[in-house]
């Protein structure tokens, strides 16, 4: 099923055509660790709140943010995206505070 729905990629003549498909390469795969490493930390800061130790999700939402900022920065992911994101962990940890 997903071999007929891609069409097959042609090889590249140009020169400079190659190096950009080299490069791509190795942009898609740096894109594809940050964009996993944004996730796995947004994971955790949920699980720290799912627990309601709010010490602990202070503490990853703090190394969430360093990571969610980078990724915006490097134009992975848009700035307002990584703001919404930042906003909602911080809310949920705000409510627990609110709650316990």
């Amino acid at each position: 099923m997903a071999t007929t729905s891609k069409a097959k990629k042609k090889t590249v003549r140009i020169a400079s055509g190659r190096k950009r498909v080299r490069q791509d390469v190795k942009l898609n795969a740096a894109n594809t660790a940050l964009r996993s490493k944004f996730r796995t930390v947004v994971k955790n800061v949920q699980k720290a709140v799912g627990t309601g130790d709010k010490a602990k999700a202070a503490e990853m939402f703090k190394e969430a943010q360093r990571v969610i900022d980078s990724v915006a920065d490097k134009g992975i992911f848009h700035k307002n995206k990584a703001a919404r994101h930042k906003s909602r962990l911080s809310a949920k940890i705000k409510a627990l505070g609110a709650t316990a």
